[in-house]
């Protein structure tokens, strides 16, 4: 086995409006089909409810609107991925993403991985801009997606 190959992970680039998450495998809990979530009463906008799932009632967000990127909604059709949280936070172990298609798993390898460099200041929640082969993703900063999605679920209790 070659030394490229040990470095070999297995990815999951996940589609959302006007971009592509890109994330370990290993932090893709689950992917399900949408239903409509249960509101959160004066939650900012990205922050679409809660869903259930095995028994946890989960936020979920629009990575999208989180981003600034465009308005993201829910249909019939839509996935959502459910995404290990990394905060240890007791209350969030997981939480959950709406993706405009099935999530595709991928091969990442320092040879067809690259970080794009731009000047442009990142919006927070987004830890690095990277073309994966021929598709641009970007690398989200989770704790900082868990603080603002901890942050917005106390705010709105």
């Amino acid at each position: 086995m070659s030394t490229n190959k040990q470095a070999d992970i297995r990815g999951v680039l996940i589609s959302v409006s006007e971009g592509r998450i890109l994330l370990p495998n290993a932090n893709v809990a689950e992917i399900i089909t949408f239903s409509e979530p249960e509101p959160v009463e004066n939650a900012p906008d990205w922050l679409l409810g809660r869903v259930r799932w095995r028994g946890w009632r989960l936020p979920l967000m629009s990575f999208s609107q989180f981003a600034g990127w465009a308005p993201e909604k829910g249909t019939f059709g839509t996935k959502v991925a459910v995404l290990k949280a990394l905060g240890n936070n007791p209350k969030m172990p997981y939480f959950a993403v709406l993706s405009t298609g099935f999530p595709r798993l991928v091969t990442v390898s320092t040879t067809n991985l690259q970080e794009v460099h731009d000047m442009k200041e990142l919006p927070i929640g987004i830890y690095t801009k990277v073309m994966l082969n021929d598709d641009a993703a970007i690398v989200p900063d989770m704790l900082s997606v868990e603080l603002m999605l901890d942050k917005a679920l106390n705010q709105a209790a």
